[in-house]
């Protein structure tokens, strides 16, 4: 049987406060899909209190904002991805793609 890695990624601040891992990634990519906070929380099973504050401390944390939101309103506002939420989708995706393949050559050589 050959074993395969899966890594995961959670990012922390300098007091070591967990702020972006595979929660938030997952919330951001509902967002872009949905084009909006709420419904990406509903698909998620969250509140829409708990996705925000979510979004807002990455934001605090990346010192970026991530999302531009646009409130109710004739068309019913929604949220889209700022370029920073764009690029914090791939480096995330980046850095978990390279660690799952440094992980699974590193079960190789060692003959895991």
């Amino acid at each position: 049987m050959k074993a395969e890695g899966i890594v995961r990624i959670i990012l922390e601040n300098e007091d070591e406060k967990k702020f972006f891992g595979k929660g938030p990634y997952t919330l951001l990519l509902k967002v872009k899909e949905l084009g909006s906070l709420n419904k990406a929380a509903k698909e998620m099973g969250m509140s829409y209190s708990k996705a925000f504050n979510v979004i807002k401390s990455c934001e605090k944390a990346l010192d970026k904002k991530l999302l531009y939101r646009e409130i109710g309103g004739v068309k019913g506002g929604g949220s889209k991805l700022t370029e920073d939420g764009e690029e914090i989708i791939e480096k995330y995706e980046y850095i978990v793609k390279e660690m799952n393949e440094k992980m699974n050559s590193l079960l190789d050589e060692l003959e895991f």
